[in-house]
């Protein structure tokens, strides 16, 4: 890829987040993939938090909400995925805050119903571990799955 001039940079990556959420730490890789250094990079970024084409705190709210509703994905899972994106604590905190308790208990609830159907196993005890697993996986905390799942009463 031919390398791109500053202002050519700024545009493009105007352009990109009027499309498409993206955070800081997306734009700097693609800056740097286009050559730019990095002092520019920093202007150019501080520049398109100005104008409000990238803000983190947005794109963190947005993520764990599209996370949830489309990868069916858990709280622990959102997390570090913002995290792997360098997103301020403080951020990643509220997103997480804002998630809607019903919607996401619901989620939880359905994507252990998928699973369970899915299973062929005779032994209660080998499904119920292989859907805690499954859910594990998919970020959600152990104490709500176990609640779903009525593991926790006697």
């Amino acid at each position: 890829m031919k390398r791109l001039s500053p202002p050519e940079a700024l545009h493009r990556a105007a352009a990109l987040c009027s499309k498409s959420e993206y955070c800081s730490t997306e734009i700097d890789d693609k800056l740097s993939a286009w050559g730019i250094t990095p002092p520019d990079r920093e202007t150019i970024i501080g520049r398109l938090t100005a104008e409000k084409f990238i803000d983190d705190q947005r794109f963190a709210r947005l993520f764990a909400r599209d996370k949830l509703r489309f990868n069916r994905w858990g709280k622990i899972k959102i997390s570090y995925a913002l995290q792997q994106k360098k997103i301020p604590a403080s951020y990643i905190r509220e997103a997480l805050e804002q998630i809607d308790t019903t919607l996401y208990e619901q989620t939880l609830a359905s994507l252990i119903t998928a699973k369970a159907r899915t299973l062929t196993d005779e032994d209660e005890y080998q499904r119920r571990n292989k859907i805690y697993r499954f859910a594990l996986g998919h970020g959600f905390e152990p104490d709500l799955i176990s609640r779903t799942l009525h593991l926790d009463t006697p």
